[in-house]
């Protein structure tokens, strides 16, 4: 509904910010520790959450940031107030790399993300990863067959898989797509013989 917001900031606390538009006071509520330059005229990347007994405005210092919200709020048992967790507790480039590399620790050490939301994070945004990264580009993926096999295995154990199943199920995948093509490897691992 709302893309962006241009104004002056009339409030600042830690996690929220009220922003003077025409006249008109909006609320976001922001990442703990979000950057909002102090300067005439502030612009901050919203997204609108609206639930049956409220409606809640989020604001984000840039696209980036408010994008990689959004994807999270698109993991499965992730909602507004989790999102904003991980967004504090990682920069978005550590964020990008953990779900690249299919690393829960940075995750884990996020306060409020126990081992079980970190792995459906790192399921539910592995193919979304280079779409998300800063500048739309993801880190480096992994340059050789047996790293790429691995990330494959690794996403399989991530869903409940046993380490001698994935391996099985991910080395017969790799006979019929690339697999430098994680997201189509895994999607062929998980469709079975």
């Amino acid at each position: 509904m709302y893309d962006f917001l241009e104004g002056q900031v009339a409030g600042r606390s830690p996690t929220r910010l009220v922003l003077d538009v025409g006249g008109v006071g909006y609320e976001l509520l922001v990442p703990p520790g979000a950057s909002f330059p102090a300067k005439e005229r502030l612009r901050v990347w919203t997204h609108l959450v609206v639930r049956e007994d409220s409606h809640t405005l989020f604001g984000f210092p840039d696209e980036g940031t408010r994008d990689l919200f959004r994807a999270l709020l698109g993991v499965t048992g992730v909602g507004p107030k989790v999102a904003l967790a991980v967004l504090s507790g990682l920069p978005a480039s550590e964020l990008v790399a953990a779900v690249v590399a299919g690393d829960s620790k940075p995750l884990v050490r996020v306060k409020g993300i126990g081992q079980k939301t970190a792995d459906q994070i790192l399921l539910d945004l592995r193919g979304k990863a280079a779409r998300l990264a800063p500048g739309g580009s993801a880190p480096a993926r992994p340059t050789t067959n047996a790293d790429a096999l691995d990330d494959g295995i690794t996403a399989l154990i991530s869903i409940g898989y046993s380490e001698k199943d994935a391996r099985k199920q991910i080395e017969r995948a790799a006979k019929s797509v690339p697999v430098t093509d994680l997201e189509r490897l895994v999607r062929a691992a998980l469709q079975g013989p």
